[in-house]
């Protein structure tokens, strides 16, 4: 049995068919469709309200996964591998949702619910092992915050949010507050995801290929900190997941420079710019510099995931051992495997 002080900050769920079986009009439900002559055969896509979204291709040898546990077809399943792997709570986050999948109001408001009624219908035969990440419409600003508390009495812990623009509005535009004061009174985090929502659509034929670090994570945190909307908002926690936590010296050195530019023109600004300070928390790569890491947030502020289904170079499927190697080399204080395996996922999601 898995021990119970591990929860993988971050997986994923492949969409499937039955994902849209929950869709309020049928008019609006995905369709699959396939590429003619493509190089690999194999490259197909969601039609979703005209546009092309890519259905990723996995392999279950690279992914270390098969069908049932990445598309949630057997509960039970994905539940056994985690007891392989030694973890006792996933996370879950989609994976066509990273992106923009819809620029109409009402297909987006069918999609996004159909998405959160099903996994809120898979996960809630694992016995809370399963949490989810709630995926919210922001052309619909309204009915989204309306839907949080069900989402929450549903298995949700957390809002998926995007570093860069959604539906025309950066991410510290008041536009979002309505979302970030339910979301703080309902304590649920915002979850920055390596992904973007900008429109991009196109033949969609090749694999996208992300920036570097998820650059629109670390710039959204940025600008969240730097606009002093944690401060708005001081019981609601921000998480950059997904982007590595490389980017820190960069980001700290820019606010830090930042504050000290507008005190000269007499610009108001949030006067604190520290992660922990704006409850930020950040999931790390094992394969990083820590030395360096620590120097820029709090061990209490780590969190790990494994990217579990994708097989970008985020996946690290084998944290657990990797980090108390870490500790056990000297590399890490020994208390940090502890507080990013379990300690502060708990508390950055309310588990």
């Amino acid at each position: 049995m898995a021990k119970p002080w591990v929860i993988d900050s971050d997986t994923h769920v492949d969409e499937t068919e039955g994902t849209w079986n929950y869709v309020d009009d049928e008019a609006f439900r995905p369709t699959l469709g396939r590429y003619e002559n493509h190089p690999d055969g194999r490259a197909n896509f969601w039609l979703i309200g005209g546009n092309k979204v890519r259905r990723a291709n996995r392999d279950d040898s690279i992914t270390r996964t098969t069908v049932a546990t990445r598309e949630l077809l057997d509960v039970g399943a994905r539940l056994r591998h985690m007891d392989e792997l030694g973890v006792e709570v996933q996370v879950i986050y989609p994976t066509i949702f990273i992106r923009c999948t819809a620029t109409e109001p009402e297909v987006e408001l069918n999609v996004t619910r159909s998405y959160n009624r099903w996994l809120a219908d898979r996960t809630g035969q694992a016995g809370g092992r399963l949490r989810w990440v709630f995926v919210p419409s922001p052309l619909n600003m309204d009915e989204t915050v309306a839907d949080l508390r069900w989402a929450r009495d549903h298995g949700a812990c957390g809002i998926l949010k995007k570093g860069d623009t959604e539906a025309s509005h950066a991410p510290y535009d008041p536009f979002f507050f309505p979302l970030y004061e339910e979301a703080e009174r309902l304590d649920l985090p915002i979850c920055v995801h390596t992904g973007s929502g900008r429109p991009d659509f196109g033949d969609d034929r090749m694999p996208p290929c992300p920036p570097v670090g998820g650059v629109a994570v670390f710039t959204g945190i940025y600008q969240l900190i730097r606009t002093g909307v944690p401060a708005r908002f001081p019981k609601l926690r921000f998480g950059a997941i997904e982007a590595g936590a490389s980017w820190l010296p960069l980001v700290e050195h820019s606010l830090r420079r930042g504050q000290e530019r507008e005190h000269l023109f007499h610009v108001e600004r949030s006067e604190e710019t520290s992660f922990e300070a704006n409850h930020v928390y950040v999931t790390c790569q094992v394969s990083e510099d820590f030395t360096t890491i620590l120097r820029y947030i709090s061990e209490d502020n780590l969190l790990v995931g494994s990217d579990y289904s994708h097989h970008d170079i985020s996946n690290e499927m084998g944290f657990i051992p990797t980090l108390q190697a870490l500790a056990n080399e000297g590399v890490i204080p020994g208390t940090v495997p502890r507080k990013i395996l379990y300690d502060n996922a708990k508390a950055f999601y309310g588990l």
